[in-house]
């Protein structure tokens, strides 16, 4: 299903612009592969919420997520199923942990505290398909993933939702998580990739 739908756009695509070159439709394929694999991802995900009744909680958890996530990018899976099992557990898991527990307050600001330095050291963490190698962008995602980071931190101490409140906390531990260079090599796949983007480039 995943090719076909593909396989259909990017032949619109060429259709109505011939003028793109191989490397650029590979781009655009790269990216409507990601777009397809977010979209059926979140229809399951989101589903399973609904019947679970905690739909509006993920909703809410999954855009504290994606504004972090968005500057601060991270790992991907190597396949649709293990980013389909993982996304389900995680997310879900997070999102229900976030509605039942009470974490102190020390605690938060210890972990906020803990996530702010983290993604400051570790982000942006790119990918071996899209590297980051812009150092001006590189230092922009860095500067906007602490500064968010931090503010998701203040929310989380000064909110009395308690599950807003956790939710922050649980999105910074998450990506935290995705970025670090822990995960890559757990994961078997390269950290740093701008690097050697780099390195080739210059050869």
């Amino acid at each position: 299903m995943r090719k076909f739908v593909i396989d259909k756009c990017l032949y619109a695509i060429k259709k109505y612009d011939k003028g793109y070159s191989n490397e650029k439709l590979e781009e655009i394929e790269y990216g409507l592969t990601g777009l397809y694999m977010t979209i059926s991802k979140s229809i399951i995900i989101f589903l399973i919420a609904y019947f679970l009744g905690i739909f509006w909680d993920l909703l809410i958890f999954m855009i504290f997520y994606n504004i972090i996530r968005s500057v601060s990018f991270g790992i991907h899976a190597t396949k649709s199923w293990i980013c389909l099992v993982t996304s389900t557990i995680c997310f879900l898991g997070a999102t229900y942990l976030s509605k039942i527990i009470f974490i102190p307050i020390n605690i938060k600001l210890v972990v906020g505290a803990f996530t702010i330095m983290y993604l400051y050291l570790y982000s942006p963490a790119d990918t071996k398909k899209r590297p980051i190698v812009s150092q001006k962008r590189r230092d922009v995602y860095k500067f906007l993933s602490t500064f968010i980071a931090l503010i998701f931190t203040i929310l989380s101490l000064t909110l009395n939702d308690n599950f807003m409140s956790n939710s922050l906390i649980f999105t910074l531990v998450i990506q935290c998580v995705m970025v670090s260079p822990i995960t890559y090599k757990l994961t078997h796949q390269s950290y740093d990739n701008y690097k050697t983007y780099l390195k080739e480039v210059s050869v």
